[in-house]
């Protein structure tokens, strides 16, 4: 399969837009914000059991580092009050498949 920028690009603006929609249904006050993870399959699991809510996206490993930084980029432009804290984790692995954003203040 190819994948390509515009590929990319409808992908980040699919999950941005998720991301907002559930912001807005959660009632997320400004202050508050989405923390951004590139994970493994466990990594994620164990984001989704400790906070709510959280949003997973499932990609090929090799268009994570793009999709990443077009997320930031995007969430960096809403005005909706969503904001981010970046963090990578270890990335040099291929067992590194999902993006997850989830809001650290939001525990289960």
């Amino acid at each position: 399969m190819m994948i390509t920028t515009k590929t990319i690009t409808q992908e980040a603006n699919i999950y941005v837009f998720d991301l907002d929609n559930c912001a807005r249904e959660f009632g997320f006050k400004p202050e508050e914000g989405w923390e951004l993870r590139i994970a493994t399959s466990e990594e994620r699991k164990d984001l989704e059991k400790r906070y709510y809510p959280t949003i997973s996206l499932k990609t090929l490993p090799e268009i994570l580092p793009p999709l990443f930084n077009m997320v930031k980029a995007k969430l960096s432009q809403l005005k909706s009050g969503i904001v981010n804290s970046l963090d990578t984790g270890n990335t040099g692995g291929t067992e590194l498949q999902y993006l997850v954003a989830y809001n650290p203040k939001r525990l289960r």
